[in-house]
């Protein structure tokens, strides 16, 4: 087992010493960081989403570049993802004492992820320092802190309710994004875009609940 690790790592080191050598920037394995807002939004089943709202993220990029043009792409972010629902009569908050009727609530979820990305990445040919690129793929979320917010017309129940025991660990959605790198230096280069993350997983563990959140990137980072 440990030549066998021993040989991976040696197989990956020289890959990516070559990589820093070669001509091309673009081959081989690249490190970066980010750090760029989300605009979120919640669904539930019973009840509906009601408007965008501002999140963070922040971590790492890296690019594993098999071809000239084409990437695996992944990386390890802390990932919010916020939104706003009105539900009618969700549990646990639900009072049927204090609301004898169907009510509708208004939910704030405030959600935070650690985000780890499965992609694939297609750019094209230089156009002088710019490469434009296109993205697919699969992301993988684990759910780190849990917290919500809940009123009854205007009338605030609960503020920052650590939901984590309702909340389901692991969220998986589609990711689809687009945007552009531009060469500020031989082995460096600044990237933006824009990324749609599509939930289609259930949030919510709570009975009788089902919930997806989605959000919209708008990325900023350089790789080195």
């Amino acid at each position: 087992m440990k030549q066998i690790l021993t040989g991976i790592l040696l197989t990956i080191l020289t890959s990516t010493a070559f990589a820093q050598q070669g001509p091309e920037p673009y081959y081989g394995f690249r490190l970066g960081l980010t750090a760029h807002p989300t605009f979120g939004w919640a669904k539930p089943q019973n009840g509906k989403g009601d408007g965008f709202s501002l999140g963070f993220a922040y971590g790492l990029l890296a690019d594993f570049n098999f071809a000239e043009n084409y990437s695996f792409s992944t990386g390890l972010t802390i990932t919010s993802i916020n939104g706003k629902t009105t539900e009618i009569n969700p549990r646990p908050y639900y009072d049927a004492t204090a609301y004898p009727n169907p009510t509708a609530y208004n939910l704030k979820y405030k959600m935070q992820y650690i985000e780890i990305p499965l992609t694939v990445k297609l750019k094209t040919e230089k156009i002088g320092d710019v490469r434009w690129y296109g993205q697919f793929g699969l992301s993988n979320d684990f759910n780190i802190s849990a917290r919500q917010d809940v009123s009854v017309a205007g009338k605030s129940i609960v503020q920052d309710d650590h939901i984590g025991k309702d909340t389901n660990f692991y969220r998986a959605g589609l990711i689809i994004g687009a945007g552009l790198e531009y060469d500020v230096a031989r082995n460096t280069s600044v990237t933006t875009g824009l990324t749609f993350n599509n939930g289609f997983t259930d949030i919510s563990s709570a009975p009788g609940r089902s919930t997806r959140n989605h959000f919209v990137s708008l990325n900023f980072g350089v790789f080195f």
